[in-house]
């Protein structure tokens, strides 16, 4: 495959809400192009786009993909990105790689949540955007009333350059506004033209000048300054047509060749702070290329993506890993499409492709040069919101357990991997019951490691509510040596976070001192398993005040046994108390559903510390609530919000459980420890 000129590439992300059709529109651009002989579907699971077993079946993107076709003597990279919340670290990893975006709407569904969401997204990218409305070959479909709600949501810029030629059945054909051969004595051409005249005219002094005067601006004039004005974001074309149809599919590819910036006329990603910014020019040929995914594979091995931001990439070089300041060694080069590799020998700068086999470098990492290394800053991953306990379904996957899931770590940076100390819970973290149940699938299919997962414990802990006394008095006798030991103890409540003290009062040598350590190690003991409920003793104060011992039966392990024993009497004497862990949580929810979300976690004994109106249509709900009603909160709130809520949360102290719910918690512990 040849290598092409940067000015002559063009890397475009498509978004959506899930099911707005972005993968058959990337399936019908590259069809048309001729990339591709077949257009497959998503029914029949022959995309080039969806490959993965899990998107087949599930008849849904789950992870970015490129496809990449030729287009009038430019290289057109798709980005192809799932429409899945749950799935958003894949579309941040897109983002980061991309030069422009395409927004794309259902006709039938109009503006949804996702859409919204994908929107700031790519605003937060500051990145050139159109919206291309799809699916407008569908029954009951209203091409003005979707373009109203365009604008409605993202603003009087968002400008149809594009209106169809009929509706449901009848269209056929995408007319542009700005073509030299459209027919212009349709009435609602006439009018549309002469809005986006009037748009593009606003965006360019000289252009005002003309339109004021009534001059005529010829369409190459207004074609130079619509290009102008997408990239600096002052207008969002509007375009239109059917993929399932290959509809409006031509006019889309010509308007990513005319409108959309090419890599030499992007902005680069943003360098880490105080990095060398001399090679971050596409002209430059010094390298500077960025990993922005991952992908493991049991026959293949690693993969990395990397898009080229400078210089030229080659195959079987040397190159430096800024970030991990590591060398590695480059051999093979893809450009990838779907999920085939085509091996190529060099990337240029603006170009995508894929390398082989780099064991050191992760996702978010720099490649370049030593002797001019520069790092890129790191793609933002959303932080996990839903987590589960997971554990191998058989003895046999026991050690494999913990290298297959760090394997689909590095994969996807937006699930994280840790170990709860309390409950030894092995905790895998993503953004929602979806993301890890495919992650899961996946380690099964590509580790072949089975892994089963559940809701995690909750890591409660016990104190007391008052002080108390009890003594225990440890007496065998079977022959020989007997064992003999008696301690008197006494427990007081401590502060929150003051952990667990250990006094020795004991005055007269009652209790010997070489047996006092004995003592305490005892009550640790004790602390460690729990009194009433199997979870650790914590905050309280232990002061060993008398006893009494034999010169002969008494031992250090007698002493341990009364300490345990007397400090779990003094416990269940001191009005104990089951804490459990409180979450600080902040929802962010349009304010229509503000009502609605505070009625459900009222429900779930969240105390609302305040709200905070954000400006845009959403306020932050800052509330506290028990761990125990939140395992499940990232269903909870996309079912009360329909997917409109977000949320973040943190561990933040420890409270007392409930009267009323004390005694069922515990019995409910013990009868699972039986």
């Amino acid at each position: 495959m040849a290598s092409i000129s940067s000015d002559l590439i063009r890397n475009v992300v498509f978004l959506s809400h899930s099911s707005a059709g972005k993968t058959i529109l990337s399936e019908a651009a590259i069809h048309i192009s001729g990339a591709i002989s077949r257009l497959g579907t998503i029914l029949d699971g022959n995309t080039v786009s969806d490959h993965e077993p899990e998107e087949i079946k599930r008849q849904s993107s789950v992870q970015t993909s490129i496809v990449p076709c030729d287009w009038r003597n430019n290289k057109i990279n798709i980005i192809d990105s799932p429409g899945y919340s749950d799935f958003r670290g894949e579309v941040m990893s897109a983002l980061s790689v991309a030069d422009s975006s395409i927004l794309v709407v259902s006709a039938s569904s109009g503006v949804e949540v996702g859409t919204i969401q994908m929107w700031d997204l790519s605003e937060e990218q500051k990145l050139p955007q159109c919206i291309f409305i799809n699916k407008l070959e569908r029954e009951n479909t209203d091409f003005n009333a979707v373009v109203d709600e365009i604008i409605e949501k993202f603003g009087r810029k968002c400008v149809p350059i594009q209106i169809p030629n009929g509706a449901e059945n009848s269209f056929t054909k995408a007319i542009n506004l700005l073509g030299k051969n459209e027919d212009s004595s349709d009435q609602n051409f006439i009018d549309a033209k002469e809005k986006l005249i009037e748009v593009i005219a606003e965006t360019d002094d000289d252009l005002t000048l003309k339109y004021l005067e009534g001059e005529e601006i010829s369409s190459s004039e207004l074609l130079l300054a619509l290009k102008s004005a997408v990239k600096s974001r002052s207008i969002i074309p509007v375009l239109v047509g059917s993929a399932i149809n290959e509809v409006g599919v031509t006019e889309l590819l010509d308007s990513i060749v005319d409108l959309m910036p090419s890599p030499v006329e992007s902005d680069v990603r943003i360098l880490a702070e105080g990095a060398n910014d001399d090679a971050v020019e596409p002209k430059s040929n010094i390298l500077s290329s960025f990993v922005f995914k991952t992908t493991a594979d049991p026959f293949v091995g690693k993969l990395s993506y990397v898009r080229v931001y400078s210089g030229v990439l080659n195959s079987d070089s040397s190159i430096w890993n800024s970030k991990q300041s590591k060398n590695e060694r480059v051999g093979q080069l893809y450009v990838m499409v779907g999920k085939e590799q085509k091996p190529v020998s060099e990337l240029v700068a603006g170009d995508i492709g894929a390398v082989a086999k780099m064991a050191s470098t992760l996702t978010s990492d720099t490649i370049s040069v030593k002797e001019n290394s520069i790092q890129f800053k790191d793609i933002f991953f959303p932080d996990p919101i839903h987590k589960m306990a997971v554990s191998p379904k058989t003895k046999s996957d026991l050690d494999k357990i913990t290298s297959s899931l760090n394997k689909i770590v590095e994969e996807d940076p937006s699930l994280n991997l840790s170990r709860n100390n309390d409950t030894l819970e092995l905790l895998l973290g993503g953004l929602g019951d979806v993301h890890i149940d495919i992650s899961l699938e996946k380690i099964k299919r590509k580790f072949g490691v089975e892994i089963e997962s559940k809701f995690p414990k909750v890591a409660y802990k016990e104190t007391v509510g008052n002080l108390a006394k009890a003594e225990y008095r440890h007496k065998k006798q079977s022959g020989g040596h007997g064992q003999f030991a008696h301690v008197c103890l006494e427990v007081e409540p401590l502060s929150r976070g003051s952990g667990f003290q250990f006094t020795d009062k004991v005055v007269g040598g009652a209790v010997p001192k070489e047996y006092i350590p004995s003592v305490e190690k005892g009550c640790n003991k004790a602390i460690g398993n729990g009194v009433i409920s199997g979870f650790p003793v914590v905050d309280l104060k232990v002061t060993l005040y008398d006893g009494s011992f034999h010169p002969v039966d008494s031992s250090g392990i007698c002493f341990e046994i009364a300490g345990e024993h007397a400090f779990s009497d003094c416990v269940k004497q001191a009005n104990p108390v089951l804490l459990e862990p409180v979450m600080k949580i902040a929802v962010t929810v349009p304010d229509l559903d503000t009502g609605d979300v505070i009625s459900d976690l009222n429900g779930k004994r969240a105390k609302i510390l305040g709200m905070e109106p954000n400006g845009n249509g959403t306020t932050i709900i800052n509330a506290e609530a028990p761990q125990s009603e939140l395992l499940r909160y990232s269903m909870d709130l996309r079912s009360v919000t329909q997917g409109r809520g977000t949320f973040a949360m943190e561990f933040d102290h420890y409270e007392d459980v409930p009267a009323h719910l004390f005694q069922k918690l515990v019995e409910q512990m013990n009868e699972n420890s039986n």
